[in-house]
């Protein structure tokens, strides 16, 4: 234990007493004597001076021996009651205080001892009671969620920071297949409580859909939704549809619902028959060239002249007929192949609104909405449709200077006409025809895609006009119309009596886009808590990784279920002397992945939280000094549970990993096993948090300072 300051400056203050006394006890003899008395007064206090100091030094250690039982029986015992006391209200744990100092204290400790017994006894009342109370909306909340643990169609709920907050199974298969991360490890993959869909779905798209939902909305639509389709990391091509979770709020909206289907086999064995037809079409056609070249042969001047020209005539019709209905075959083959890409039933009007909304925005130029036919409904990919409009506005505003820029649309047959019109200057058809066909690159909408690609994916056309009367012009679009919706009657709820196997609602309630990450309280952040087994304690001098464990805090609660746990092959020897400790052998990690495949993995899984370790330098250490092998960097914030502890308990002896879960009952368990040691941590963790709090310690940033103020903090490996 270290010394207490006030112990120190209660000595020293007692020292300079004595040396005050004693200098006062000379003032006031010397006026009193004569001159011959101070003299003799004076030549003793010379010689005797090392007796005087050795006496003021043994009187010293004499209050030192005397004091220190005293001031241990009292002032620190007293001390640590009160941190017991505090771990005990703040934590909830029902222990017994051991006593400690004087027969009061003691005394203390028993009352204290007993209102701990009587608060277990009547928290265990409210619990019974609560538990009885809740029965029935537990069993509405499962009635809510059994849809989602029966659908074999992949479902994500998220609020509107896009955090997922319920997820089925079918969603966590699936998400495991999209990730370009290996998933070496259980919940190694995307999916998880409280994590970004952002990391699968381009932000853009869902934002975009948002905005078609909530237009619905203020329109009062019965059953709002929005489509796409979108390409992951690895290539895989999803078709994702939203649907909104309603709330009380001002704008009506809490969060919205995916329901995600992988499209990527049926989409290549469409397009592989496509090639396959294609393919027969243009054999054939090469047959019919033969065939056509055979009838000119036929124009023998040995053959009777009538038998001649009747059977070159049924062969020229005949194979007029076969290369009609080819060529008619051919057409709908790419017309079908053009269009598709799934598109979506939306009002006309509502995507006229958002595109003038958007070029406004993204551009800086005056949009207005022109002649509108409110009846008219468009077959669109309303996103990647709205990157073009963007591109061709953009190109305009920075080349020509536009500032002015005008849509209308207007049905034309089965089809609509979209027109983007801008006043004064035209253009060649060589530059209207390069930015048809370059990518849309530049901007916040960029896209690989080109605006043909894009026309290509509704079957549409796309052509430059001029209205030289009106010193106008503009871009068309030909777009597919679509039918008006039926209005169809809302469908009962489904109802059930299974639950989802992952799910937290009260995520709604986080809002991480509002406050800065330092500033944001400890009990609303996100935390991966994480542990390694090395082959040694000397990261700097060659010791590796051998085994990393983690698990996710989310919303206050320890996520069991969404564990990170691997074995890595160090490639070099385990020492003899550490397997008994972590009980990894050789022949263990022999055939495991390397440091260079799981470090991606787990930076994978911890991605966007705060992370937690015990000894945190240690562990990080071993992190950083891979940074360059594996090409990743874990950034984001750390906390350390050692200092947290040092912090709420300076007066405890120790501030070992089962020191501090013995002190706030924590069950140790897989003890120096990655896995086993991240979960000890992270319910060390939890039991932290209210005791901080009791501290005035609420928010990341705080908690971050006064770990650096703490004597551990000067630890480095």
């Amino acid at each position: 234990m270290k010394v207490d300051r006030r112990f120190v400056v209660a000595l020293l203050a007692f020292a300079l007493a004595l040396l005050l006394w004693g200098a006062l006890s000379l003032a006031l003899v010397v006026p009193t004597v004569d001159e011959a008395q101070r003299g003799l007064l004076r030549s003793v206090l010379t010689e005797r001076a090392p007796l005087v100091f050795m006496a003021f030094i043994f009187t010293l250690g004499v209050v030192v021996l005397v004091l220190r039982p005293v001031y241990r029986r009292w002032i620190t015992a007293a001390a640590r009651l009160a941190e017991d006391t505090q771990t005990v209200l703040g934590t909830g744990v029902v222990r017994e205080i051991a006593p400690r100092g004087s027969a009061e204290l003691r005394a203390l400790t028993q009352v204290i001892n007993e209102l701990v017994r009587q608060r277990a006894r009547l928290r265990e009342d409210i619990a019974q009671q609560v538990r009885l109370a809740s029965e029935r909306i537990e069993q509405e909340r499962s009635r809510l969620a059994a849809l989602m643990a029966e659908l074999t169609q992949a479902v994500v709920v998220c609020n509107l920071d896009g955090r997922m907050l319920l997820y089925n199974a079918r969603a966590r298969s699936q998400f495991r297949a999209l990730s370009s991360v290996p998933a070496l490890a259980d919940g190694a993959e995307l999916i998880g409580l409280g994590r970004s869909i952002y990391t699968v779905i381009d932000r853009r798209l869902v934002a975009h859909a948002l905005d078609t939902v909530r237009r619905q909305i203020a329109r009062g639509h019965p059953e709002p939704s929005a489509q796409f389709v979108t390409s992951t990391a690895t290539g895989q091509l999803l078709r994702v549809q939203m649907t909104p979770v309603r709330d009380h709020s001002e704008s009506g909206l809490g969060g919205f619902l995916l329901m995600l289907e992988n499209i990527t086999e049926a989409f290549e064995t469409e397009s592989e028959r496509d090639r396959v037809l294609h393919d027969l079409i243009q054999g054939t056609r090469a047959s019919l060239a033969s065939l056509q070249a055979a009838v000119e042969v036929l124009d023998d001047p040995g053959l009777d002249t009538s038998m001649r020209e009747r059977f070159q005539r049924v062969i020229r019709e005949e194979t007029a007929t076969m290369s009609r209905r080819l060529t008619d075959l051919a057409r709908r083959s790419t017309e079908a192949r053009q269009t598709r890409w799934p598109l979506e039933d939306m009002l006309g009007a509502d995507f006229v609104a958002a595109a003038a909304q958007r070029l406004e925005a993204a551009h800086g130029a005056r949009v207005t909405v022109g002649e509108v036919d409110p009846t008219v409904w468009l077959r669109v990919d309303s996103f990647s449709l709205l990157q073009a409009l963007s591109y061709l506005a953009g190109r305009l505003v920075d080349e020509y200077q536009v500032r002015y820029l005008q849509l209308r649309l207007a049905p034309a047959g089965a089809h609509v006409h979209l027109d983007l019109l801008w006043p004064g200057q035209a253009m060649s058809t060589e530059t209207v025809m390069s930015w048809e066909l370059d990518p849309m690159q530049g901007g916040a909408g960029a896209s690989p895609l080109s605006v043909r690609e894009v026309l290509d994916r509704h079957g549409g056309e796309f052509w430059f006009e001029r209205e030289r009367t009106r010193n106008q012009a503009f871009f068309r679009f030909l777009l597919p119309q679509a039918a008006a919706p039926e209005a169809a009657d809302p469908a009962p709820p489904a109802v059930g009596d299974s639950r989802p196997e992952f799910y937290d609602f009260d995520l709604f309630q986080t809002t991480e886009s509002t406050e800065e990450l330092a500033e944001r309280r400890l009990v609303d952040l996100v935390y991966t808590v994480f542990d390694t087994e090395t082959t040694g304690l000397e990261p700097s001098a060659g010791d590796e990784i051998i085994q990393i464990g983690a698990a996710r805090i989310v919303n206050g609660r320890l996520l069991r279920h969404e564990c990170f746990e691997q074995l890595v092959d160090p490639q070099r020897p385990i020492p003899a002397a550490g397997i008994p400790i972590h009980g990894i052998t050789p022949e263990m990690v022999l055939g495991q992945p390397t440091i260079d495949t799981v470090l991606p993995a787990f930076h994978a899984y911890a991605r966007d939280t705060v992370l937690v370790a015990h000894n945190a330098a240690f562990d990080m250490r071993f992190l950083q000094l891979k940074e360059t092998r594996t090409g990743v960097r874990f950034d984001q914030p750390v906390l350390d549970t050692l200092l947290l502890s040092a912090v709420v308990h300076p007066h405890q002896d120790s501030h070992k990993l089962e020191a501090i879960a013995e002190r706030l009952g924590v069950t140790v368990f897989g003890r120096h096993t990655a896995l086993g040691d991240a979960i000890v941590t992270a319910e060390i963790f939890l039991k932290l948090i209210p005791l901080l709090a009791a501290q005035g310690i609420h928010t990341l940033g705080q908690a971050r300072e006064a770990s650096k103020k703490t004597f551990y903090a000067r630890i480095s490996y």
